[in-house]
């Protein structure tokens, strides 16, 4: 089970924290990945972090904006974001590679998985004066 939180309203430069939680048994996942999607536009992957290694990977419009960090203890993993822009505006997901479906790798590339993966049921952040 995936579940976000920590979406609101927020205005330009500020900042919002994201928390994933990931549940299940056994707890094997291969990557844990954050999304979103703004009204009109597809899904996009924004960051995602390995399970093994804490490697990650971001989208270069949210680079030195935002930082994906994980608790081990609580099996969370967060997405701190700051600089927030209006085009940061969008519902974010969290999914979870428990399928080892190999959509995230660390320094190269997030693909949007397909919609059997595990998804959590998104957080809407809006960016906005």
């Amino acid at each position: 089970q995936v579940v976000e939180s920590g979406g609101g309203l927020v205005q330009p430069g500020e900042s919002l924290r994201l928390s994933c939680a990931v549940s299940g048994s056994p707890l094997d996942y291969y990557a844990i990945g954050w999304f979103r999607q703004a009204p009109g536009k597809e899904r996009e992957g924004v960051s995602c972090m390995l399970h093994s290694d804490g490697s990650t990977y971001y989208r270069d419009s949210v680079k030195g904006r935002f930082t994906i960090s994980r608790d081990g203890a609580k099996n969370t993993v967060y997405l701190q974001m700051n600089s927030l822009k209006p085009e940061d505006t969008g519902v974010y997901y969290c999914a979870a590679d428990f399928l080892y479906r190999l959509w995230c790798e660390s320094g190269a590339y997030l693909q949007v998985p397909a919609s059997d993966d595990y998804w959590g049921q998104g957080t809407q952040v809006t960016v906005s004066s």
